[in-house]
């Protein structure tokens, strides 16, 4: 099943539609992207091994410079066996321009990740897939649906409220046990206790 947003602005119309192994080299290509702004969000942070994932799902991190360049973290993410489905956004002679995942949790799902290229941000491009993924699990059955931004992505956070994720269902906590406290900055009150983040 395939969605097709229409044209705006000029611009060809977006169309959704499930992963094929030809997406391969640019879903890696968005991965490392994802990868890139997670690093520039989080400049201090040591690098996470690609398996784990709070680094395949929540930043995209890989285990050294040179696979986040690469997109490397990509190919461990394609072998998740909670993953339950893979959508990608084309934009007309632009190719792929974004992809998003559902990942089982029991009767729930989350999103993990959505990535648009930064030439496409802000055109509804994350919106729609977003939206589609929701149809997806809603089609499957599923009670709930999370998605788990980085705390710093204030843009999307912005998005992800507007696309519906208005409900707040987890916090998750760190305890930073490298010393590296300088990479946390002052500011978030969450409930009177005031966190780093």
């Amino acid at each position: 099943m395939t969605q097709t947003l229409p044209s705006t602005r000029g611009t060809a119309a977006v169309v959704i539609r499930g992963y094929r192994p030809t997406d391969h080299s640019a879903c890696r290509r968005l991965w490392a992207e994802l990868t890139s702004e997670h690093r520039r969000l989080y400049p201090d942070a040591p690098p996470v091994p690609a398996a784990t994932p709070a680094a395949v799902g929540e930043f995209g991190t890989a285990t050294s410079p040179a696979d986040a360049a690469s997109g490397a973290g990509f190919e461990e993410y394609l072998t998740r066996l909670d993953l339950s489905g893979m959508w990608v956004a084309q934009h007309g002679d632009d190719g792929v321009v974004g992809f998003v995942g559902l990942i089982l949790q029991g009767r729930a799902g989350s999103v993990d990740p959505v990535v648009v290229t930064a030439q496409r941000r802000g055109q509804g491009v994350g919106r729609a897939l977003l939206g589609y993924v929701a149809e997806q699990a809603r089609r499957r059955g599923m009670r709930e649906l999370t998605i788990s931004p980085a705390l710093r992505n204030l843009e999307a956070i912005r998005c992800l409220y507007h696309a519906g994720f208005d409900a707040a269902a987890t916090v998750t906590l760190a305890l930073d046990l490298t010393g590296r406290n300088g990479q946390w900055r002052d500011g978030l009150d969450l409930h009177g206790v005031q966190f780093r983040y």
